[in-house]
């Protein structure tokens, strides 16, 4: 696993030269504008609604079990106890947010992941709307999936978050299931041209978790960079997971 989410984080490297090289910022910048507008827009006014949820309810249901307790050590487990679920929120919030812009972008997503096998292959893309269509219908599909089976996780890691010392690793946790399903969503695009179904994606992504974590890791961590980081993180990922797709297909032909 380790070695596939190598090669998945260099393969965001290869994307940046790759779209430089053939020059793909149409298909990078425009998409990536909105979507940063809507990240934006969407986490402020969902973090200015949980902090007055929060506050509402520490006020009237926490605040005076805390102040007899503030001085003993459970009182400081429930302090953090609090913090914890407060950031699964915000989490289970951005992913919400992710398989959101993932259905709203799929016919750019599957066009843009078309067009660099495409170039890696050295053919050029007809432009068929049935293909495309058909590969819209396809990453709407995993991602409603992939949602769901999340969402799922999200509930069991956000009950986990509420029980002293083993709840503050559950941020972690979440991050990485929903890194995994980012990147599998990424990754699926590939596995259509393939000829792959559905069931055959899910097995192969499956026994390559390293290339889907490696992935949504990566994409992740972009958001760290304020405005560029959102605007290039969507498209960047699409890429990415095209190019990683190619080191396994050389050593065999799984994906062939």
């Amino acid at each position: 696993m380790l070695k596939e989410i190598i090669i998945s984080v260099q393969a965001y490297f290869k994307a940046h030269r790759f779209i430089k090289k053939h020059n793909l910022w149409k298909w990078i910048i425009i998409p990536g504008i909105i979507y940063a507008i809507l990240f934006f827009v969407g986490m402020y006014f969902f973090v200015h609604t949980a902090n007055n949820f929060f506050e509402y309810v520490n006020k009237h249901f926490l605040e005076s079990s805390l102040q007899k307790l503030k001085e003993s050590f459970l009182g400081f487990l429930i302090t953090l106890g609090t913090i914890m679920v407060w950031i699964m929120t915000v989490l289970f919030y951005f992913s919400l947010f992710k398989y959101f812009s993932l259905i709203v972008g799929s016919p750019i997503f599957a066009y843009l992941s078309e067009k660099t096998e495409a170039i890696i292959e050295g053919y050029d893309l007809p432009f068929s709307f049935k293909e495309l269509f058909n590969n819209i219908i396809r990453g709407i599909k995993i991602a409603l999936r992939n949602a769901l089976w999340q969402t799922v996780y999200s509930i069991g890691i956000l009950i986990l978050s509420l029980i002293p010392l083993i709840g503050w690793a559950t941020p972690i946790l979440a991050v990485i299931v929903e890194c995994y399903y980012y990147g599998f969503s990424m990754l699926d695009y590939s596995m259509y041209r393939h000829k792959k179904t559905s069931a055959e994606s899910i097995y192969f992504i499956s026994n390559h978790k390293g290339l889907a974590i490696g992935n949504g890791v990566v994409f992740y961590l972009m958001h760290i960079v304020p405005i560029v980081g959102w605007v290039l993180a969507p498209a960047y990922a699409v890429v990415a997971a095209t190019l990683s797709m190619y080191p396994l297909k050389e050593e065999n032909n799984s994906i062939a």
